[in-house]
């Protein structure tokens, strides 16, 4: 028998789960996370391979949902690396120069050089200049040494790329063995967005490595040394670790997407809503075809805007720790919470703040701690402080949902015991068992993707020749994730027509694979 290691790390809690080859929870645990994330991913690994009582050498895969990519951009790490920037555009480009609109504390902490070279390419794929490579040369030289990683951005190099391909080909020869980023393979049209993802996800190298080697030691440690290791991605599936090292940034807000995967599969639907309640905040996305949906709107991390993939995701301040106060009459709800130190200060574990947890426990929603503690709680407080609760889970349900015809919602979290009223505006209300361990089983029993989103032009290649093209080169990148050959499929194909780009149309394509070595059939659908 072998099994899976699934870990999500959440602001409140880490979660780990331990499947068998049919996908059946054998234990799972949920842990403080700790403020240097590591170390409570050490203590969720070893909780719940106790619990398991299973030979640790029989573990063949192990997926890690991690924050720390977030965590060093939002609290500017020192991890964080000094990038390159070269912006191959000159003259088009002069004008805006790159981080722009980055708060200053970013730019201190990832602001290496930046530079210009001639060339980049026009909408429609013919170059504005050559590329001048004796220019980009110069420019590599004086940056030799000075800098740690690079991000090279060529203008519209998602409808052309040669001379970012061209441009990295150079830079191997002058500066071996740096790392860099190459902005068509990161995100899509917008060149600042754009290239402010590719700062990023340059930035994240050493973050993206440090992370990779305290999965492998914790590993270790604990005995588990046959086991695959995989990163979780945002779109809800998995890379292997030498591909998160080379695009990290794909691990931000892996977590609610971990949930909803997870959502579904306990759920067995794989169209609904997903309210994620944490002890901190909650999550509320859309599963669609089993997968979460995405956003079509640029998105910002730490105050950098960008147009990479990203989780159509609302997030609140609701939470199992969620403080409960009444000012001038009013009853407020959060957004502040006690997090991880719920055990100590909310008032059914002997503490003195007043928590949405508490509510939920005089209501009888929950039995959880010591619900004397909470009996001299108002009737009354308490029902209007739920009512609140539940105002708040109405409104954002109702920014989510994308038609008019209710779905259903399926509740996870460790603090779905908040959701105990009338939920408006959808078909069923759905709570699974073992829902609070939602994200760890979304981590588990994920698929390894690869996906294209790139600009063609239709001038000098076909539309079906784009996309037959565009499916191959997802493929091979769900292969390059860590995916089986054999068991790739594509599942997903989009073709958008770009009418102010002329005869061009920007084509997204995913492909998602079984681990190496697993049965189609173990996979969830």
């Amino acid at each position: 028998m072998n099994y899976r290691l699934g870990i999500d790390v959440g602001g409140t809690n880490t979660d780990a789960v331990i499947v068998d080859e049919q996908l059946q929870i054998i234990a799972s645990v949920k842990t403080h996370t700790t403020r240097d994330v590591t170390t409570g991913i050490n203590q969720a690994i070893t909780r719940v391979l106790e619990d398991a009582k299973i030979d640790r050498k029989a573990i063949k895969y192990a997926m890690l949902g991690t924050t720390h990519c977030t965590n060093a951009i939002v609290e500017r790490s020192d991890k964080l690396l000094k990038v390159g920037v070269v912006r191959i555009g000159k003259p088009a480009t002069l004008s805006i120069p790159p981080m722009v609109d980055w708060p200053d504390d970013i730019v201190k902490a990832v602001g290496g050089q930046v530079h210009y070279v001639t060339g980049g390419h026009e909408f429609d794929g013919q170059e504005i200049f050559p590329l001048d490579e004796e220019e980009l040369r110069s420019v590599l030289r004086n940056m030799a040494g000075k800098v740690d990683s690079l991000a090279i951005i060529s203008v519209f190099s998602p409808v052309d790329r040669s001379h970012e391909e061209r441009a990295a080909a150079i830079a191997r020869e002058i500066m071996p063995g740096i790392q860099m980023t190459l902005s068509s393979e990161i995100a899509s049209i917008g060149l600042l967005e754009r290239e402010n993802a590719a700062i990023l996800n340059a930035s994240l190298y050493e973050v993206a490595r440090t992370t990779a080697q305290g999965f492998r030691d914790a590993l270790a440690e604990a005995g588990v040394t046959d086991a695959l290791m995989y990163l979780c991605q945002n779109d809800g599936t998995l890379m292997s670790i030498d591909y998160a090292m080379q695009y990290p940034i794909l691990t931000i807000a892996c977590g609610p997407t971990n949930s909803i995967r997870g959502a579904s599969f306990l759920s067995r639907r794989e169209n609904a809503i997903v309210l994620d309640i944490g002890g901190t905040t909650s999550d509320i996305g859309i599963v669609q075809q089993g997968f979460p949906r995405e956003s079509s709107l640029a998105v910002e991390i730490g105050g950098v805007r960008t147009n990479f993939r990203m989780p159509d995701i609302i997030s609140i301040g609701l939470g199992g720790g969620s403080v409960v106060r009444e000012e001038d009459g009013q009853i407020r709800v959060g957004p502040d919470s006690v997090g991880y130190r719920i055990v100590e200060e909310a008032m059914v574990f002997g503490g003195s703040t007043l928590t949405a947890t508490d509510i939920a426990v005089r209501l009888g929603l929950a039995d959880i701690g010591d619900k004397t503690k909470v009996a001299g709680i108002d009737q009354a407080f308490a029902e209007r402080a739920h009512r609140v609760i539940m105002d708040m889970i109405n409104e954002y349900i109702d920014r989510m949902k994308i038609s008019r015809d209710p779905m259903p919602l399926i509740v996870v979290g460790g603090g779905s015991i908040l959701a105990g009223g009338e939920v408006e505006g959808v078909s069923e209300v759905v709570k699974p068992v073992q829902s609070g361990v939602a994200n760890a089983l979304g981590a588990a029993v994920a698929l390894v993707s690869g996906q294209v989103d790139e600009v063609f032009s239709f001038e000098n290649i076909s539309r079906d020749e784009a996309v037959a093209q565009a499916k191959e080169t997802a493929a091979a990148n769900a292969v390059k994730a860590g995916a089986e050959r054999s068991t790739v499929e594509i599942v997903e194909v989009d073709v958008i027509p770009l009418a102010y780009l002329g005869n061009a149309a920007r084509i997204r394509v995913k492909a998602t694979g079984n681990l190496p070595g697993v049965n189609a059939g173990a996979q969830p659908g």
